[in-house]
């Protein structure tokens, strides 16, 4: 002992080195005391709000809010919310947030124009990371176990302990908490938008698969103008085969299932109520039908069904799974605000017939959307996904 405490404090080319030791834990408490306290610096609102861009902007929104000001005085301020507790996850937001830095000399949210242009993306990014934590932040405060759901409003009460049991996490029903809610639709707009500059450089010729857009009207003979009273509609994302091409009109073959008593309708899958083709009496008598098909679990009968028509040639695209994607796009912002996403597997293809009914005067979709979502759904739900 003697010997290790006479080699530590022991002259090493000038210093001993139990000097450069003592030295190097000094400067290591130092150090980390000064990290540690600039971390605490930038954990506070006033912080967070030096940033003008964050001053003019959420700042006003979280005021209004009730985690700024309510009944029983608690306040969560903006690190309560967006800084994790723990050493490493608050060193990686504070990385991460780093990046802010790059944004700021740029300009990129210089003015509240800029932010309200990006205010979606920076959202989303939020929600995300929070969907992947499960609400880390949110439960620092918040917990299932803690609430009494009797004191709730009823409704709310029965939903809490929904998501209790299901296991849902804070954010999925509780975007917009704090802030506004950025134009949801913006995502599946600007898809849509793609999609219709995409389909304008199709050319179609005979033997191709396409895909409408939107609704389309169809015709049993060629029409001499786009005013001309239509047979029928065909239904987005319906695919239909090219016969051929002349002019502005393709000739196109529909494919599907019609109930008997209902021959009105071309639906897309034996037994399930997904429309493909809307038909008038001129186009119900052009319909060539097949073999019917007793189904087993109604007694409905069922009958392959084929029409040739004439449709407008613009608005079509070859490939099926971007028009999903638009679709999957408009589920996640019409559907996914207030409440946590089911997938589209989650029912039958039948019951989100009922479900839309249900929801679509809480959603701000026009009919065409709501007649996509429906089908974009439908395609995808438990037993027509394989199909």
């Amino acid at each position: 002992m003697r010997q290790l405490w006479r080699w530590l404090w022991s002259p090493s080319r000038g210093i001993a080195a139990g000097v450069l030791l003592l030295g190097g834990v000094v400067g290591g408490v130092v150090l980390w005391g000064g990290f540690n306290t600039a971390v605490q610096f930038t954990n506070r609102t006033e912080f967070c709000i030096s940033c003008h861009a964050m001053r003019d902007t959420v700042y006003p929104e979280y005021k209004a809010s009730i985690h700024y000001q309510n009944a029983s005085g608690v306040r969560a301020g903006c690190p309560d919310c967006h800084v994790p507790r723990g050493f490493f996850p608050e060193l990686m937001a504070k990385i991460k947030a780093s990046g802010e830095l790059y944004g700021a000399a740029l300009g990129i949210l210089d003015t509240p124009g800029k932010f309200e242009a990006h205010r979606l993306t920076l959202a989303k990014d939020v929600w995300a990371s929070m969907q992947a934590t499960d609400s880390r932040e949110c439960r620092n405060c918040h917990s299932f176990g803690a609430m009494d759901f009797h004191k709730q409003r009823k409704e709310a009460g029965e939903r809490m302990q929904k998501a209790a049991a299901d296991g849902e996490t804070c954010i999925a029903c509780h975007k917009g908490i704090a802030h506004h809610l950025p134009d949801m639709s913006q995502g599946y707009k600007q898809a849509f938008n793609e999609l219709k500059t995409e389909a304008a450089g199709v050319r179609a010729k005979p033997g191709d698969v396409l895909y409408p857009l939107a609704t389309t009207p169809l015709f049993t003979s060629k029409p001499g103008s786009a005013d001309d009273k239509p047979d029928g509609r065909l239904i987005a994302a319906t695919p239909v085969k090219v016969l051929k091409a002349d002019g502005d009109w393709l000739q196109v073959e529909i494919g599907g299932w019609q109930q008997q008593g209902a021959e009105r309708m071309i639906y897309a899958l034996q037994g399930q109520r997904i429309f493909a083709a809307a038909l008038a009496a001129p186009a119900v008598e052009k319909v060539q039908q097949g073999t019917a098909i007793t189904d087993k679990n109604t007694d409905q009968v069922w009958l392959p069904a084929m029409l040739t028509a004439w449709i407008g040639k613009d608005g079509l695209l070859p490939d099926i799974q971007k028009l999903w994607d638009y679709g999957e796009a408009m589920y996640g912002a019409a559907c996914g605000t207030c409440h946590g996403l089911q997938p589209a597997s989650h029912f039958l293809a039948n019951q989100w017939i009922g479900s839309m009914n249900a929801m679509r005067q809480r959603i701000s979709l026009d009919d065409e959307q709501v007649r996509f979502l429906q089908k974009y759904l439908q395609m995808h739900a438990q037993d027509t996904a394989s199909k």
